[in-house]
């Protein structure tokens, strides 16, 4: 009795599944997977699998009659056994170099993409359809110009001059920490005047086409379909005088936009100098109220990172609001676009403000501007 039970637990034993190899699944695993420089453990896991099923298929309860007189049985199932592993064995070789083609050939086209993506910048060559790579949203900038938001941050705190201190105070924003409600503000935006330079930079910066010749750079702006040139011809920037600029000897007033000139310092990055703004009676820097001068000299560089990307750093430099030249947008993000992208309007519309005002804003400010009681 105990010896039957022994030979029976014996049997058992051997009926749960192993995950040893032969001679020719081992041959199998590591010819497929060594052999042709590339992994597939599939094949190998597949020999496996079939050897652990065949073994779990066998009687998991044999009887004594079984275990005494099974031998002849036995045997089959060991030839069948090595005949399945064989014929794996061979189906692999014959497949395996198919599955290392395959897989070469992916690899190969995924580097080729990777080259794509990663392309350099052409020389002297910032031409396009751009927009914000973090996108549009990007470029909002509700709060101020990006690097330097009026958010209340010591960090963030402008070098006014006393002029510039008292300008900004004196402006009425409905954005940043001084904020106002809608029915007192007086942003000459919402007048629908020009946003003028270098607020066009810092509101609204979504997509933006640049186009360029050998002598001139025009950059042409979603919001209020704007456009303005730039020069790399080699000519001086004008000099600033009182009410203007001075183009050789000939007198030019004041721009919205400005006069600019550019010079490529290197194959891929293009400084802009822009001189002869409007000042602050007519624009503002930002939608927080950040105040400019006639004075003003704005310096841009645009750097082509590589063909896809480009990165944006304006310079603020205005002796009369601001102590020292600081930066606005420092290295701005902006992805090339498919150049069959076909901008969208983005204007300023008098009627619309008006309407906004009726049903919105002067309800909100409540009587003489205030807010009203909930």
């Amino acid at each position: 009795m105990s010896s039957e039970h022994n030979s029976r637990a014996a049997d058992t034993s051997r009926t749960q599944p192993e995950l040893r190899l032969d001679s020719a699944q081992l041959a199998v695993y590591c010819g497929v997977n060594f052999r042709f420089g590339m992994r597939v453990p599939i094949v190998g896991s597949a020999v496996i699998a079939i050897r652990s099923r065949s073994r779990a298929s066998e009687n998991p309860y044999p009887s004594a009659h079984s275990h005494r007189g099974g031998g002849l049985l036995n045997r089959a199932r060991s030839a069948a056994r090595r005949f399945v592993s064989l014929a794996f064995f061979v189906t692999a070789l014959i497949i395996s170099p198919v599955f290392a083609v395959t897989v070469r050939a992916g690899q190969a086209a995924s580097v080729k993409d990777h080259q794509v993506a990663i392309a350099p910048a052409p020389r002297h060559d910032i031409s396009g359809t751009w927009e914000p790579a973090n996108g549009p949203a990007d470029g909002v900038q509700p709060t101020g110009v990006k690097a330097m938001p009026a958010d209340g941050r010591p960090e963030h705190e402008l070098p006014y001059t006393p002029l510039g201190l008292a300008t900004f105070n004196s402006h009425k924003a409905q954005e940043g920490v001084n904020e106002v409600l809608s029915g007192s503000n007086d942003d000459p935006r919402d007048k629908c005047e020009p946003l003028g330079f270098p607020r066009v930079d810092f509101l609204g910066l979504r997509q933006t086409q640049i186009m360029e010749d050998k002598y001139k750079v025009a950059i042409l702006y979603e919001n209020g379909e704007t456009w303005r040139v730039i020069w790399i011809d080699g000519r001086e920037l004008p000099k600033v005088v009182d009410g203007g600029v001075m183009v050789g000897n000939e007198f030019r007033e004041q721009r919205y936009y400005g006069y600019s000139v550019g010079k490529w310092v290197d194959d891929t990055t293009l400084v802009v100098q822009t001189v002869g703004t409007m000042g602050d009676d007519k624009t503002w820097m930002d939608s927080a109220g950040r105040p400019v001068s006639d004075a003003l000299r704005v310096e841009e560089r645009f750097h082509r990172v590589d063909h896809d990307h480009l990165e944006l750093t304006a310079t603020i430099d205005d002796p009369k609001m601001y102590t020292r030249p600081w930066v606005a947008m420092n290295k701005f993000p902006m992805k090339l676009q498919d150049p069959h992208t076909d901008v969208m309007e983005m204007y300023c519309s008098p009627s619309e403000i008006e309407r906004f005002n009726k049903l919105i804003g002067d309800p909100s400010s409540g009587p003489g501007n205030k807010a009203p009681e909930r």
